[in-house]
């Protein structure tokens, strides 16, 4: 049994992409999608037409509408892939605008049900800044359910669970990214990777937060840089997972056994986090790498929201 097979019995494996036309071999239980993804995914050949027929059926509209119902398009067609959600995520420079995030998550539910999708295979991804978490904590109110995106630390994860978030997505990769970079050219992987890769320390740390407590939130590890990561996330509710690692996973048959689980979690001793806005400010702050790269992340998905504004013009 390949490495992609035996991690499907331990985790959901969701399909971190754009590209539908790639998910189909894999078989993903959901779809992640953000602007830098489907930038990448509008540029190809194959796409050219979905995007023509969204400039004809949108002409004359404000291109923040027009950028909406390419990325309705596009989920629309990821759903008839995929049998379960796809994610669908609010423009960035919203990330410091609760109400702007309101507004335009109940206007992207509102397109995807002229499509007849219903809102509960559709989850809207916010940044997880104070802003964005405020806004979540009333759109589940509604039943429109969230994906708190760009999440670094435990205190933003403990924060979206108090918001009732449906779902969060805790980078791997980009934390690793900052902490080899802080270690230079003493980073040693066979010190510093496997079961010691700060991301993947992170996202356990949060697993066990969110197990310890019975916090109902799912937790999506994101952001990979190799299977390696993945594998040693193995049990963690869902892995959001880009079609070249899960092409290597589907080509290895490396054993994977579970290194998360619930039972776990419950026999550690871990101490409840305050979440008011003084305590969650404080604490991001005190995160550098938390506070950089939430930063870094918002910045690029605005620059990666830009430039799809100027192919849609």
């Amino acid at each position: 049994m390949n490495s992609l097979d035996q991690l499907k019995k331990l985790t959901t494996v969701v399909a971190d992409t754009g590209d539908f036309e790639r998910m189909r071999q894999f078989l993903p239980q959901d779809a992640t999608t953000n602007p830098s993804l489907i930038l990448k995914a509008a540029q190809l050949p194959s796409y050219q037409n979905l995007i023509n027929q969204v400039k004809t059926d949108n002409a004359g509209k404000p291109v923040d509408q027009v950028i909406d119902a390419l990325l309705v398009a596009f989920g629309g067609e990821i759903l008839k892939i995929v049998p379960g959600r796809v994610s669908t995520e609010v423009d960035a420079r919203l990330s410091f605008d609760t109400e702007g995030t309101l507004k335009k998550a109940r206007e992207i539910i509102a397109l995807y049900a002229n499509q007849g999708i219903s809102k509960d295979r559709v989850l809207i991804k916010i940044a997880s800044t104070w802003e964005g978490i405020a806004a979540a904590k009333i759109l589940q109110s509604e039943g429109i359910n969230c994906n708190m995106t760009l999440l670094f630390s435990l205190i933003q994860a403990a924060t979206c669970a108090d918001a009732n978030a449906k779902l969060i997505s805790p980078f791997v990769g980009r934390i690793t990214d900052w902490h080899k970079k802080q270690i230079g050219s003493n980073w040693d992987d066979a010190i510093n990777g496997g079961i010691n890769d700060p991301g993947v320390v992170s996202v356990k740390g949060i697993y066990n937060y969110y197990k310890f407590f019975n916090i109902q939130t799912e937790v999506m590890g994101a952001s990979f840089r190799n299977i390696g990561q993945i594998i040693n996330l193995a049990g963690c509710d869902l892995l959001t997972i880009s079609p070249e690692l899960l092409a290597e996973l589907q080509t290895t048959d490396i054993q994977i056994s579970e290194a998360l689980s619930t039972e776990k979690a419950r026999g550690l001793k871990i101490s409840k986090l305050s979440t008011n806005e003084k305590d969650f400010r404080y604490q991001l702050n005190a995160d550098a790498m938390a506070t950089e790269k939430l930063a870094e992340g918002i910045r690029l998905f605005c620059a990666d929201i830009e430039k799809l504004e100027a192919i849609l013009v």
